[in-house]
C-alpha cells in the first residue's frame, strides 16, 4: 500500500511555510481528477495556503510544462494525473515522461513539486487512490502535502 508509513503530524500552518500552491493537472478521467484536485486543494488549506493557481491540460504528458509554468509563478507545485495501464506501451512511456518531467522542473526550478500522478493498472485502482469516498488513499493530498513539506524543510536550512 502506498500510504503506509506515510508522516504522522498533521499539516497545519507554519511560518516557514509556502504563501502559493500552483496544481497542474490533467483532464483525462475527470471523476479521480476532481477527488485529486480536492484532495490537493484540502492540503492547502491545511497548509494554511489561500494562493491557489490551477490549470487544466489536456493529459499528463502535458502536466510537467504546466508545471513548470506554475514554478515560476508559485512556491510550491503539484502535479496531478492519471495514467492506467492499457494493452500497448502507451502506459510506460507516459508514466515515464510525467514522472521523470516532474523531477526535472523541481531541479530545473528549484521548486518542490509533488507528484500526483497516479499509475495503476484499473481504474478501480485509481479511484482507490483518488481520495473520493470510501478511497484507501488520498493521493492529492499525499502530493501536495509532500510539496509543501518540502518546502518548508528546504526553509529551514536556508534560515540557518
Amino acid at each position: 500500500m502506498a500510504g503506509h508509513g506515510t508522516p504522522s503530524t498533521p499539516l497545519a500552518p507554519a511560518e516557514n511555510g509556502p504563501r502559493s500552491i500552483g496544481i497542474a493537472a490533467a483532464s483525462w478521467h475527470a471523476q479521480i481528477m476532481d477527488s485529486l484536485m480536492d484532495g490537493a486543494r484540502r492540503a492547502a488549506r491545511d497548509a494554511g495556503i489561500d494562493d491557489i493557481v490551477e490549470i487544466r491540460v489536456p493529459g499528463s504528458f502535458e502536466v510537467p510544462i504546466a508545471a513548470q509554468s506554475l514554478a515560476r509563478a508559485t512556491d510550491v507545485v503539484v502535479g496531478l494525473g492519471v495514467v492506467i495501464r492499457g494493452e500497448t506501451p502507451h502506459f510506460e512511456h507516459i508514466a515515464s515522461a510525467a514522472t521523470s518531467g516532474l523531477a526535472q522542473v523541481a531541479l530545473e526550478e528549484s521548486t518542490p513539486v509533488g507528484n500526483g500522478v497516479l499509475t495503476v493498472n484499473t481504474q478501480e485502482q485509481a479511484i482507490a487512490r483518488a481520495g473520493g469516498e470510501g478511497a484507501s488513499e488520498d493521493a492529492g493530498y499525499a502530493a501536495a502535502e509532500a510539496a509543501i513539506r518540502t518546502y518548508r524543510a528546504i526553509a529551514e536550512v536556508r534560515g540557518r
